[in-house]
């Protein structure tokens, strides 16, 4: 078992955290996107949509898409507190602000960076235009997150969840996208110190370095 990735992605990010918290340790096998290490037949019939990461498993059968694979992995190593919810009411919360932060935060954001570098410029069409508007949809965006922080230390429920790991993953990125968090955010600002202090997130980011 393996999982194909670039470490610093943030997609293979949130598969990191996520087995971190779980004291899960997979063998990682890095990749280089910009030399098109994704592009090669071989990767393609690895992976359905030809992005990282991508779990393979020892009889040859592979996963991609992160959640998918942390999916895997919580049902392979269950323990009392699910990072996905435990009680159908905290699955039900903790899908909704996953998706919320991913369909309205992650993805936009995804979006913005490669239309505004052209880092794939090479293997994909990329607008200017709509890269600019991606990044103002996350500037807008990021008030309903700070919003539903307010009082609390976690985004779905009243533990660390995937929905924390997602946002998270996030935050971290905006500064790829010259966005700052300003003062009005500081819900954001210390519900992210926070996570970041978590000794597996720590760990793993150190490692990353």
């Amino acid at each position: 078992m393996k999982i194909l990735e670039l470490a610093p992605s943030p997609s293979a990010r949130r598969v990191g955290i996520f087995l971190a918290e779980l004291g899960i340790e997979v063998p990682r096998e890095q990749l280089n996107l910009r030399d098109g290490d994704n592009l090669t037949p071989e990767f393609k019939r690895k992976s359905v949509n030809g992005r990282i990461p991508v779990l393979e498993l020892d009889d040859g059968t592979h996963i991609c898409e992160s959640v998918a694979i942390c999916r895997y992995f919580d049902a392979l190593h269950p323990r009392d507190s699910s990072l996905f919810g435990n009680s159908p009411l905290e699955q039900a919360q903790v899908e909704m602000w996953n998706r919320v932060l991913e369909l309205n935060g992650l993805m936009v954001a995804f979006q913005a960076f490669r239309n505004l570098t052209g880092f794939f410029k090479d293997r994909e069409r990329f607008v200017e235009a709509w890269g600019a508007e991606s990044r103002e949809r996350i500037i807008e965006f990021l008030p309903t997150l700070e919003a539903r922080l307010e009082g609390r230390d976690f985004v779905a429920i009243e533990r660390f969840t995937i929905a924390d790991i997602t946002g998270f993953v996030l935050i971290g990125f905006l500064p790829r996208l010259e966005i700052e968090l300003t003062d009005a955010m500081p819900n954001i600002r210390r519900w992210h110190a926070a996570i970041a202090a978590r000794p597996a997130v720590a760990t793993l980011l150190a490692s990353q370095q």
